[in-house]
């Protein structure tokens, strides 16, 4: 039985393995859970308050080998000391990076995104496998297989917490505080900041929706590299070039997530790369939202006709079901009463946890 699980992540990005793994060093487990970091920074704040215990490794850099000793000589030692039953570790590059210091311990990948058959390392990957694959669907799942036929990936989903604020008044102040009127349907996009997440796509189907409809949008995630940056300020210039300006709002990096989604009517996260799961999506439903994205990737297995829409990755087709929800609020709460059952049923930490658990046991033996 694999009582020690060690994870393996980077810590210096934040997005949804991140967020998988807080929401693990939050819940009830019956396994001890460690985690190794590289970087310190807001996972590693995340992980400590969360009552985990955390190591930072130090930075590596692969295009700088010099890096690489002291992490891996750290990680050595805790892997002496501590003697886990499985190393799991969250992304190829933390492969490569660790590798040395992994020798002779049973070693799982947790897959969170497309394998890429392109990508060299993936490619590398797949020439020298770990023991377990593991991931968070079936989409992931199928998509390891593609490139490599052994060993068979083990699903072990993905547990969501439910951080819908329960205090009454929360949706009435958030929109207060943004102006916006209770007969506006506020339209949220929430995600990392680039292209692959389609806010070019929603900005081309909101162009659509015309000036009569009542609706703003609220673009919500924080540039964290420079690419990132550029890429947003291309989007508030497209915005400002199809006359958007004043509907759309970049809101940066936001630490009140669940105040957000109390506020907002409707989301829409329209990716135009598939991805391998989507927290987003359950976040979402567990607030009461209908989920409108694109017919692709982990989505297929979340959002189905109860709770929302998949469409074509094309701007009429977003637009159509915007407008149609714009115009409908029973439809909207009577699509988000649906989504909230199905998020609950489907994902709570209570009920994913133990089978994520499962699987991890599976892969120590």
């Amino acid at each position: 039985m694999a009582g020690r699980v060690l994870h393996l992540a980077a810590g210096n990005l934040y997005g949804g393995v991140e967020t998988f793994l807080v929401t693990l060093a939050k819940s009830p487990r019956r396994l001890e859970h460690r985690f190794a970091l590289f970087f310190e920074g807001r996972l590693a704040t995340e992980l400590r308050a969360a009552g985990a215990s955390v190591e930072v490794l130090g930075p590596a850099r692969l295009g700088r080998p010099w890096t690489l000793v002291g992490p891996q000589l750290r990680l050595r030692r805790m892997l002496r000391a501590w003697n886990p039953d499985l190393v799991v570790y969250h992304s190829t590059w933390l492969k490569l990076v660790a590798a040395p210091a992994l020798l002779g311990y049973r070693q799982a990948l947790f897959v969170h995104s497309r394998v890429d058959p392109h990508h060299p390392l993936d490619r590398l990957m797949a020439r020298f496998p770990p023991d377990v694959f593991l991931t968070n669907s079936e989409f992931t799942a199928g998509s390891v297989s593609a490139l490599v036929p052994r060993p068979t990936p083990l699903v072990a989903g993905c547990p969501v917490e439910d951080r819908t604020p329960k205090e009454p008044g929360v949706r009435q102040a958030v929109r207060q505080e943004w102006g916006v009127a209770e007969d506006t349907a506020v339209i949220l996009q929430l995600s990392r900041m680039e292209p692959g997440k389609g806010h070019a796509l929603l900005l081309e189907a909101l162009a659509k929706l015309g000036r009569d409809a009542a609706w703003e949008c609220l673009v919500v995630g924080g540039a964290q590299r420079p690419e990132e940056q550029a890429y947003v300020e291309r989007l508030r210039a497209q915005a400002a070039q199809w006359g958007l300006a004043d509907r759309v709002r970049f809101l940066g990096q936001r630490t009140d997530v669940p105040r957000l989604f109390a506020g907002a009517d409707l989301f829409c996260h329209p990716n135009v790369v598939p991805e391998g799961f989507g927290i987003v999506f359950v976040e979402a439903m567990y607030a009461g939202l209908p989920v409108l994205t694109t017919d692709m990737g982990g989505a297929r297995e979340i959002v189905d006709e109860t709770c929302g829409a998949r469409v074509a990755p094309r701007a009429d087709a977003l637009a159509e079901v915007l407008a149609r929800w714009v115009a409908d609020p029973g439809a909207r709460q009577a699509l988000g009463r649906a989504g909230r059952q199905r998020a609950e049923r489907l994902y709570l930490p209570s009920i994913r946890v133990g089978l994520l658990e499962d699987a991890l046991e599976l892969s120590a033996r």
